[in-house]
């Protein structure tokens, strides 16, 4: 994408304030397409819905979004450098229960097939997304897990 995307300071949420922050923010994206609602703190919002791998059930998360150098929206589950991975990204990798998630980001809708990075492509994607996003450094050094890098297309393939 070639342009600075950092975002403006915000103060990251207690790990146990997460889920409930989600759920509000979900709540108001799914009434609006206002831009105001969609960037919060600089920062892109989509929504993302995937199938529970173990319940079946549906669940949507509001998640910011960075653009690499194809212009392609990336996701991180960095759930602020928690100790495990985020639920939605268990269900998002399971590819049985969710060969596709739907996305919305403001006005488009869209089942995609979404990717998540490996090798190299994580490692060149990490390395540019920090420049801007500098913090996911710091959540990346309080957890022993490895922070996942998303791949979200525009369309499904």
């Amino acid at each position: 994408m070639g342009k600075n995307q950092r975002n403006e300071e915000f103060e990251t949420p207690a790990f146990d304030e997460i889920p409930s922050i989600t759920a509000r923010h979900v709540a108001h994206l799914e009434t609006t397409t206002d831009e105001d609602a969609w960037t919060r703190a600089g920062m892109r919002h989509l929504l993302l819905r995937t199938v529970g791998r173990k319940s079946g059930n549906a669940h949507k998360v509001a998640l910011p979004y960075w653009c690499d150098a194809d212009g392609t929206r990336i996701v991180v589950a960095s759930y602020a450098g928690g100790p495990k991975h985020p639920a939605w990204f268990h269900n998002l990798a399971d590819k049985t229960a969710n060969p596709t998630v739907w996305i919305k980001d403001r006005s488009e809708q869209a089942w995609v097939d979404a990717e998540v990075l490996e090798g190299d492509d994580y490692r060149r994607t990490w390395d540019a997304l920090v420049k801007d996003r500098p913090y996911y450094v710091e959540y990346q050094a309080k957890t022993e897990r490895r922070i996942p890098l998303i791949r979200i297309p525009a369309k499904s393939a």
